[in-house]
C-alpha cells in the first residue's frame, strides 16, 4: 500500500492507522511527512458520541479526547513511514500534558505532531491542538510501534 499525498480523508486514513469509528478522531490530514511530522483537523460536532455525558450542561470534548486526536494523527505520521506499515501504534507515555482553552461543538481542532527522537519501536514526539490558531492542548507522546496481533507493549 502507498501512502497518498496529503491531503486525504478518512478513507485514506483508515487505510493507515488501525482505529475506527466512532474512535477514529480525525477528520482530514493536510500535511505529512512520514516518519517525521503530521498536522491534521477534527470537526467537533455536536453530535459526537461524548456530548451527552460531558457534560450535560455544557458539551465539553473531553481533554483526554483531545490529546487522543493528537496521537491518532502521530500514528498516521509513523505508520506512513514504510518500515512500519500494517503495524500497531500504543501509547508508552504522556508527559507534560497541558489543556489550555476549552474544546465545544463547531470548533475545528488543528492537529500537529513532530516526532523529535525515534530509537527502534519507540518515538518520542511533540503534539498541540490549537483552535483558530489558539493553543487548546499540548503534550510529549512516546510511542511503541508492535506488531499486530503480538500481545506485548505498552496500551
Amino acid at each position: 500500500m502507498s501512502v497518498p499525498a496529503a491531503p486525504f480523508g478518512r478513507d485514506a486514513i483508515e487505510a493507515i492507522i488501525p482505529h475506527r469509528p466512532p474512535f477514529l478522531l480525525v477528520d482530514e490530514i493536510v500535511e505529512l511527512e512520514p516518519g517525521r511530522r503530521v498536522v491534521g483537523r477534527r470537526e467537533v460536532r455536536a453530535d459526537d458520541w461524548w456530548f451527552p455525558g460531558h457534560f450535560p450542561q455544557r458539551a465539553v470534548m473531553p481533554g483526554v479526547l483531545t490529546i487522543e486526536a493528537i496521537a491518532q494523527c502521530g500514528a498516521v505520521a509513523v505508520l506512513a513511514d514504510e518500515a512500519n506499515r500494517g503495524k500497531i501504534p500504543f501509547f508508552a507515555g504522556i508527559d507534560d500534558c497541558r489543556f489550555k482553552r476549552v474544546v465545544e461543538p463547531g470548533d475545528v481542532l488543528t492537529l500537529e505532531c513532530e516526532f523529535v527522537r525515534v530509537r527502534g519501536p519507540l518515538a518520542k514526539g511533540e503534539g498541540r491542538a490549537t483552535v483558530d490558531g489558539e493553543l487548546a492542548a499540548e503534550a510529549t507522546l512516546t510511542v511503541f510501534v508492535g506488531e499486530a496481533g503480538a500481545g506485548s507493549g505498552a496500551g
